[in-house]
């Protein structure tokens, strides 16, 4: 059974990451995969944190090195956001650790459509339309509630947290695209160290699996941010839609 696992998650993760970096939305792929391979839903939350947060690390770093996080005022209003991303992941993975197995997965039936609604409705933030500038104070009140909020949520489950940053941050807080996006990946790598912390703190993770995917991931990642691929969204919304079919089947059956 183990085994099995091994084949069904890393082939789906290292799916994932391939998305990922075409389009967005791997967690909506990543997720669901441990799921399918009959991992417990808390198991499940823990283990795709271990690959999720290595992959979110690698991407850190890039955006970190290509100085798009850049200005005193910009960084303060990161280290801000990120302290509340910290407590809103605390939150909302202690709460995910309260609810028994069954709600949770079937939470997920709910909360995942929703979230791959958003993911694949929305990929152009900050890119078509002339962002207006706000005071600094706007900008740090905005990230560092937006922070907390979606840290939580991030916590919880995690599918479409960056794109939740992003529709905040150049939508509401008017960031350019590449700030937004560096602020995206420091702020969700805070929310993923801590939620992941928490998780491995009560024993709900599976560590050689997690190790196992998350090199998938990152080749994943790796082979598709190195090709071009036009139609993003139309390659990404059929692969996610049927990994998620496969999903409320699997919990639907109980099997």
């Amino acid at each position: 059974m183990v085994m099995l696992q091994y084949l069904i998650v890393c082939p789906l993760v290292f799916l994932a990451g391939f998305v990922d970096s075409i389009a967005g939305g791997g967690g909506l792929i990543s997720l669901p995969a441990y799921i399918i391979a009959g991992v417990p839903a808390h198991f499940a939350l823990g283990t795709n944190k271990i690959s999720s947060t290595l992959g979110t690390s690698v991407s850190t770093w890039r955006y970190l090195k290509n100085g798009y996080l850049k200005g005193k005022e910009l960084v303060t209003t990161a280290l801000c956001a990120c302290l509340t991303a910290l407590v809103g992941s605390y939150i909302g993975s202690s709460l995910s650790l309260m609810v028994s197995d069954t709600v949770l997965k079937h939470m997920m039936m709910v909360v995942l459509p929703i979230v791959s609604f958003y993911v694949l409705r929305n990929k152009n933030m900050g890119t078509e339309t002339e962002q207006k500038k706000l005071s600094g104070k706007a900008v740090l009140l905005i990230s560092v509630a937006a922070s907390f909020v979606i840290g939580m949520y991030d916590g919880f489950y995690g599918p479409g947290t960056g794109t939740f940053y992003l529709l905040v941050l150049t939508g509401i807080a008017h960031l350019s695209i590449h700030e937004a996006s560096a602020m995206t990946k420091v702020l969700n790598l805070t929310s993923n160290v801590m939620a992941l912390t928490n998780f491995l703190i009560n024993g709900t993770a599976y560590y050689g699996l997690g190790l196992a995917a998350a090199a998938f991931c990152i080749a994943g990642n790796y082979l598709g941010s190195g090709l071009v691929v036009n139609n993003g969204q139309k390659i990404v919304r059929p692969v996610i839609l049927v990994v998620l079919l496969i999903l409320f089947v699997k919990i639907l059956l109980g099997i």
